[in-house]
């Protein structure tokens, strides 16, 4: 949850006119951990230091023409990531992984003994 910058600015008042930070923490329902970062960096973070993807978008969606019908962790193997990252990738896409039943790893599907 973000603090308003007004409210972080009270708090660090406070601890100015000379209250301790246990007891701007109990006051203001805060831990003290986050006073003192606060202390440190009044204002909230608002870019990355990092860059936000390993999987670049265009290769994830040629992988999913390429091969539409292919588990996540065929995926990540060949992209050389997470499972978890290839989830995460293709649902910033909005790419959701339903099985086609006419695609040749469904077949087994079709051919079971039970009535359609």
């Amino acid at each position: 949850m973000t603090y308003s910058l007004d409210f972080r600015k009270q708090v660090l008042k406070s601890l100015d006119e000379g209250m301790t930070f246990a007891e701007a923490a109990k006051f203001y329902n805060l831990s003290p951990t986050t006073i003192q970062n606060w202390k440190r960096r009044v204002h909230s973070k608002t870019t990355r230091q990092t860059k936000p993807y390993k999987i670049p978008d265009d290769v994830l969606l040629n992988d999913v023409q390429e091969h539409p019908d292919d588990y996540q962790y065929e995926r990540a193997r060949r992209l050389n990531c997470s499972k978890t990252g290839i989830y995460h990738a293709l649902k910033r896409l909005g790419i959701s992984q339903k099985k086609d039943l006419r695609t040749p790893k469904s077949l087994s599907d079709q051919k079971s003994d039970i009535p359609q």
